[in-house]
């Protein structure tokens, strides 16, 4: 459980770098380097949005 939680963490802070990196230059990291699955990368961006929504429930409900 705690590597599930790790690589849950890591999810978000490549969201986070990804959003600052769209609004400041409109560079897309993840379409970039995996933009020649167009699949793969909305696999990546749909994990990053369950890890964020896993982060704030975790956050809300004072968990671990």
């Amino acid at each position: 459980m705690k590597s599930l939680k790790t690589i849950s963490k890591w999810l978000v802070v490549l969201g986070a770098i990804e959003l600052g990196l769209m609004s400041v230059v409109g560079f897309d990291l993840v379409g970039s380097l995996l933009g020649s699955w167009p699949l793969l990368v909305k696999v990546v961006y749909m994990l990053v949005g369950v890890a964020g929504l896993w982060g704030a429930y975790a956050m809300l409900t004072k968990k671990k």
